[in-house]
């Protein structure tokens, strides 16, 4: 069932965002080689509480971090520890925050120092499928709108869209329906209303679409070791198009 949420509601989730967004930045200040992603994790677990959040991804379903930090081949899903960052490394952060009863949930992968062109590039599409998604996300449209977006803009600079992990409708509960895969034709899946509030995350790499699952049951990494990154921000359609409740509002690291 898709819930639609109250303009007090979203307001609520934009608060929520806004602790994700100060998070991803205050990240974004500490990635650089040398670092540990275990240090990363108790940087945002330290700042989420002190804004009144919680750290959503902690203990769900037995996850053992505040965030996923995932390096380089990683898709999603990494569990942060001794890592240590290195020169011309990507780190793909997600994380999520509970507040008042909602969640924000975004995601950004971040360059290491100096990076590949390749690299570069990547996270160049990656953040501009995300941008052609969000424009999709509009009262008419349907969910498969935004997947196809996705798949255009990667498809069509030579990168290949995962085809099975998905975005996903957020809200009060991390995942809530409906799911939104990064690929698609358009014009099927349930009809975007005002009120639903969606995680758009694509999910793109530099080789084939092939992916596994760690033997830790939740790093996801590339079948061919190609490089990954993974875009995300929450997004409620309203009448006047999308809102991003996890964007920064005022000028940050992040585009």
């Amino acid at each position: 069932m898709i819930i639609r949420k109250s303009q007090t509601e979203l307001d609520q989730m934009e608060r929520a965002g806004a602790v994700v967004r100060e998070t991803l930045d205050l990240i974004g200040e500490h990635v650089r080689p040398g670092v540990t992603t275990q240090e990363l994790d108790e940087l945002a677990e330290e700042f989420i509480r002190s804004r009144g959040g919680v750290p959503t991804f902690k203990g769900y379903r037995g996850y053992p971090a505040s965030i996923c930090t995932s390096p380089n081949a990683m898709v999603v899903h990494g569990i942060p520890g001794p890592y240590v960052l290195e020169e011309g490394d990507i780190l793909s952060v997600d994380v999520g925050v509970t507040l008042g009863g909602f969640v924000g949930d975004s995601a950004y992968t971040f360059p290491v120092g100096e990076i590949s062109e390749e690299a570069q590039r990547l996270l160049d599409v990656g953040r501009a499928s995300l941008a052609a998604a969000i424009e999709q996300a509009r009262e008419g449209n349907h969910v498969s709108d935004i997947g196809h977006a996705v798949q255009k803009v990667t498809e069509e600079a030579g990168f290949a869209v995962v085809r099975s992990l998905v975005g996903h409708g957020v809200g009060r509960a991390m995942h809530e329906d409906p799911q939104i895969p990064n690929f698609g034709e358009p014009g099927r899946g349930p009809l975007l209303q005002t009120g639903m509030t969606l995680a758009i995350e694509p999910m793109i790499t530099a080789g084939g679409p092939d992916v596994y699952l760690h033997d830790d049951d939740w790093s996801v990494s590339t079948e061919d070791g190609s490089l990954a990154a993974h875009f995300e921000h929450t997004v409620a359609v309203t009448a006047e198009g999308p809102r991003i409740l996890t964007r920064r509002l005022e000028p940050s690291l992040l585009p």
